[in-house]
């Protein structure tokens, strides 16, 4: 049975006393939410749209506990400011789907990463075990006030920004031997790959999509041109990788969800990929994707005997 407590209690004085002071803490009194000239309603909403793939309005106005009505006039104003699209449900044609553009992801990555920067700079002000003491409460306020919120630790998908080419090399190669036993040369073969995605870079016609966690690269994918007869537009989808530390959060269907709908803006009419055939998760992947295995031939690169295979599909 539910207790009954007075609006007047000295609980409820305590508790509205850490809101006052938590809000105003965070900043989230002003116009703005920690500079980044957004209020934080919509820092939040810009938020969800990055970590989700394509909700609806109605659904994160729920999770968010905002009037749907407050929800959806927020949308507008990104909508008219080229943040924001909205395409059909697949299944149901009723059913608007949100997803960010690539403006859209362009501005808010820079205040999520300072708003990280902010969250930072206030725990290393504290020693040990207070940080330790704080979070452990943070962690107390939220599994009692919530507990069956999700408990699976958000990611953030950018485009790409200086630096994130040598860590997309680093972990194929990492990654790759030691999973797969490939040697040197495979590290050799995407830098080459970045190298001349950097140096051709057409944002037009190329992209690629960063999935960061806690602050470092766990994933990535890349949309080039494809070499192509008749004159046909073909993409090329390259280098998709998910750090291990990192799976079982769907960022490997969401990057290529993502290239697939850059590819479709950017007037391809197909996309193809190279893999083989002892990448058995990659392959399940691009099969769920709507990819068809199309060609096959033997061969041994990096230390390795393996079959490589050729995938494509329809946009």
């Amino acid at each position: 049975m539910m207790d009954t407590i007075s609006s007047s209690s000295p609980e409820v004085v305590a508790f509205r006393r850490f809101s006052r002071f938590y809000t105003a803490y965070i900043g989230a009194l002003g116009p703005d939410h920690q500079g980044s000239a957004v209020s934080l309603t919509e820092m939040r909403l810009l938020y969800e749209l990055a970590h989700r793939t394509g909700p609806t309005a109605r659904e994160i106005s729920a999770d968010m506990r905002v009037d749907a009505g407050y929800v959806s006039r927020l949308l507008k104003g990104f909508r008219n400011k080229g943040w924001v699209t909205t395409v059909p449900d697949a299944s149901d044609g009723r059913i608007r789907r949100l997803a960010l553009t690539e403006m859209g992801r362009a501005v808010f990555a820079p205040m999520y990463h300072h708003a990280n920067v902010v969250a930072a700079d206030a725990l290393a002000a504290l020693g040990p075990t207070d940080r330790e003491r704080l979070l452990s409460a943070m962690g107390t306020i939220q599994s009692i006030l919530d507990p069956a919120e999700d408990k699976a630790e958000p990611y953030l998908l950018r485009p790409h920004r200086p630096g994130d080419m040598g860590e997309v090399v680093a972990a194929h190669g990492r990654l790759y031997s030691a999973e797969y036993g490939f040697d040197m040369s495979f590290e050799a073969l995407v830098a080459r790959i970045a190298a001349d995605f950097v140096d051709n870079f057409d944002p037009a016609r190329h992209c690629c999509w960063i999935a960061e966690r806690d602050g470092k690269v766990v994933g990535s994918v890349f949309v080039v041109d494809a070499p192509s007869s008749g004159g046909e537009a073909v993409a090329k989808l390259r280098m998709v990788f998910v750090d291990e530390r990192a799976r079982g959060l769907g960022i490997g269907k969401r990057l290529t969800d993502e290239a697939l709908r850059f590819a479709r803006a950017a007037g391809y009419t197909r996309m193809t990929l190279w893999t083989n055939d002892i990448l058995i998760a990659a392959r399940e992947l691009y099969r769920k994707a709507g990819f068809e295995h199309v060609a096959s031939e033997p061969m041994k690169a990096f230390g390795v005997s393996m079959m490589a295979e050729t995938w494509e599909r329809d946009l």
